[in-house]
């Protein structure tokens, strides 16, 4: 059996009531697992210290749905706990003590057979709105031999890189990256929550014919033209979060939540994995594939091999689009026995509106070892050289937006925002509360903050009155949060820093005992993606998400002043903005050294974004939550 790749052996979709309402087999890839089966069992015959044997076939829909039951019985939960407890039982995946069981996992299948020949190992388990998504791919028999045994070994816990633990045995098996690579794009076809990534283009207007004219008439002047026509995006009623910037160029044809649409489904596993081995999970590739078909027109020269990630080959007016988009996470504790933390995760966004099959190719420069932490390709991209600070980049680009690059880094510069955030309440019903803020300290230009926004959120309180000035900005309150908005869209930041602070109290209706409707919260946990829906019984097992919901169901106790706000939460204020001009982890394109082959002239456009994640600032006078850090 090959070692590299990815095949997928089956996958089947089960709706909230534990029905299958989809499933696909590919019996090429299934005539490999026999084999492979085959072969295993009968080495392992004529050893007697290895002796067991493989189960060879699939199960049935209803064998399947009976097995997943069981195991939710057993695990308390579809996805299960994913820690021993006492309530494990041996050869169950809680049974492992590793978190990823939660998300890759094991079904015994009822069969007459005993033994460790019914599981059916590794299942990749992706929940997306009210349905579960099942995914198996073609491992070898010993590995699954190896998980059937770690399932059932008396110690817990296995250190990470060990011999013998479930994170060294994933290690040797890329189809399980693979399988949640289609795990997660039959949930995005199947919700219909899917876009392209972003390129942000200039404003200014494209010359592409007869599309270009309908699209500007309508006001997205982004849009160019291109081979083939694909269904006309959506204007959103919303302006864009990019429109400051430029436009967006994207041809991703946006679907709205519907019911489970089978034949698109069908469509989309036979045009992207065809046989079971995934080649191309764009959307956009194979919904215009099914929209347009193919003509001779679209052959490529008979001395170049046309990529499975471009089925049409371009035509019109010629562009290379880079853009950096970076977003910035940090938790601000202002203390000194908790040091802050912040941290970036980038993606490089491209469209290459290119003639022909062309390559492309650049040096990525500001690959500071100490600032980029994790790199990741297209599987277009090729990395022939690298050095310390600089990568060499060739890559052959797929047709309209993707993604050529992910990474994480630090923050070169230092946080964007940074200060303080104090909360203290004078009496039951009213607190008093200070900011003390520096934006963009030690930035300069071309570095510019467009907008940033602090938001108090009151969730369990009900705001009266308020009473504050800021010393910069504009103030609003809804029931439950106060919303402070310190540099306006129009009125950018650039090229210095700015203290900004804001004293105030806020006054709060008298404290009332709630109780949350349980049905409002079993509707909730069945929309949450990681939440599952379980049936009672007498002999179910502990389930933490059931626990938590029946703690939330009970009359909330009375309120203590240190922490008036919410059941089991802490106070903090979330910040938003977005910074153009520069990535913040130092990383950049030259577009000038950018180089096309067959050459060509084709301009160029580089463009960057940064904007906020989860950016808190937790009360300083209050409890907060902080990982630990370890102790070398």
């Amino acid at each position: 059996m090959p070692g590299g790749g990815c095949s997928i052996r089956a996958i089947w979709i089960l709706n909230s009531l534990d029905s299958v309402v989809f499933s696909r087999r590919f019996p090429v890839v299934e005539k490999r697992w026999r084999s492979a089966c085959e072969s295993k069992n009968e080495t392992s015959a004529a050893e007697e210290s290895l002796k067991y044997t493989v189960f060879p076939l699939l199960p049935t829909d209803s064998e399947l749905v009976s097995a997943f039951v069981e195991r939710k019985r057993r695990e308390g939960s579809a996805r299960g706990l994913g820690i021993r407890v006492s309530q494990s039982a041996k050869g169950s995946d809680s049974w492992v003590d590793d978190p990823i069981t939660r998300h890759i996992i094991g079904l015994y299948i009822n069969k007459e057979e005993d033994g460790d020949n019914n599981l059916l190992w590794p299942l990749v388990l992706h929940m997306k709105g009210q349905y579960s998504v099942l995914v198996l791919p073609l491992v070898e028999p010993k590995h699954l031999k190896a998980y059937a045994c770690l399932s059932k070994r008396s110690d817990c816990g296995n250190t990470v890189g060990v011999d013998d633990s479930l994170s060294s045995l994933l290690l040797d098996l890329p189809s399980i990256t693979g399988a949640f690579m289609v795990a997660h794009a039959i949930g995005d076809v199947i919700s219909g929550d899917w876009v392209e990534p972003e390129v942000v283009v200039s404003a200014a207007p494209s010359v592409g014919g007869l599309l270009d004219s309908l699209t500007g008439s309508i006001g997205i002047t982004g849009i160019s033209s291109r081979a083939k026509p694909v269904a006309a995006p959506v204007a959103s009623a919303n302006p864009s979060s990019t429109a400051v910037v430029g436009n967006v160029a994207s041809d991703a044809p946006r679907i709205g939540a519907r019911p489970l649409d089978k034949d698109a489904l069908r469509t989309f596993i036979t045009s992207s994995m065809p046989f079971g081995t995934p080649l191309d999970l764009s959307h956009s590739n194979i919904f215009s594939m099914k929209m347009n078909g193919f003509s001779a027109s679209d052959l490529p020269p008979s001395d170049l091999k046309q990529p499975a990630w471009k089925p049409y080959l371009y035509k019109g007016k010629q562009r290379v689009l880079f853009t950096i988009h970076e977003i910035v996470h940090a938790s601000m504790y202002d203390r000194d026995e908790i040091p802050d933390s912040i941290s970036i995760s980038g993606q490089i966004n491209c469209r290459a509106e290119l003639e022909g099959l062309s390559d492309v190719s650049f040096p990525l420069t500001g690959l500071n070892t100490n600032r980029i932490e994790v790199l990741s390709f297209h599987p277009c991209a090729q990395v022939p050289e690298h050095g310390v600070d600089k990568h060499s980049v060739m890559f052959s680009p797929p047709l309209g937006n993707f993604v050529l690059m992910h990474y994480h880094a630090t923050c070169g510069v230092g946080p964007p925002i940074q200060g303080f955030y104090q909360l203290s309440m004078v009496s039951e019903d009213k607190g008093a509360f200070l900011f003390k803020l520096r934006l963009m300290e030690g930035y300069k230009s071309p570095l510019t903050m467009e907008f940033c926004t602090v938001i108090m959120p009151f969730p369990r309180r009900r705001i009266v009155s308020f009473d504050g000035t800021p010393s910069i900005g504009t103030v609003s309150t809804t029931e439950h949060s106060v919303e402070w908005k310190i540099v306006t869209s129009g009125r950018g930041l650039s090229g210095k820093s700015v203290e900004a602070t804001f004293p105030g109290t806020v006054r709060f209706a008298p404290w009332q005992i709630q109780r949350l409707p349980s049905s409002s919260l079993a509707s909730r946990s069945i929309a949450d993606e990681d939440s599952d829906t379980e049936t009672d019984g007498p002999n179910n097992m502990v389930n933490i998400d059931e626990c938590l919901m029946e703690k939330m169901n009970k009359d909330l106790p009375s309120v203590e002043l240190e922490e008036p706000f919410c059941w089991q939460a802490y106070n903090y204020a979330k910040v938003s903005f977005r910074i153009v001009g520069s990535p913040l982890s130092g990383l950049s394109i030259d577009p000038k050294s950018v180089s096309i082959y067959p050459a060509v002239k084709a301009p160029v456009e580089y463009s960057t974004q940064v904007t906020s994640g989860e950016y808190i600032l937790w009360n300083t006078l209050g409890p907060c939550p902080s990982a630990a850090v370890a102790r070398v």
